[in-house]
């Protein structure tokens, strides 16, 4: 469902040119990915639990490095380009809506579950 979300909001409402798409998609596939794990490593909320700090240090260096890429030469071999603000927020906005969607099925299964 949020990729289908992320081909909209790049397409459709952006009007996102090739280098664009594919920026927009790397970044929509590396981050939440990375945030994800954050989520599931604990059957408590994620705010309700701290991460191991290396996990935690790792995650967000995973995100910082994935934002960076764009501006680098590693990412004119890739053929990122750097995105407008505008798309940096609505891609924000998707992976927040990602991390509530897989908060909420977390707290689903383990009501199921027997564990």
């Amino acid at each position: 469902m949020f990729d289908y979300m992320t081909f909209a909001a790049l397409l459709v409402m952006l009007q996102a040119t090739p280098d664009q798409f594919r920026t927009g998609w790397f970044l929509e596939s590396v981050i939440p990915a990375s945030m994800i794990v954050l989520v599931i490593r604990s059957r408590q909320p994620l705010f309700e639990s701290q991460p191991a700090r290396y996990l935690l240090m790792a995650t967000l260096l995973t995100m910082a490095a994935t934002l960076l890429i764009p501006f680098t030469p590693l990412g004119e071999i890739l053929g990122f380009r750097p995105l407008p603000w505008s798309f940096l927020l609505l891609m924000g906005g998707i992976v927040v809506l990602y991390m509530i969607a897989a908060e909420l099925a977390k707290r689903a299964f383990y009501r199921r579950a027997k564990y």
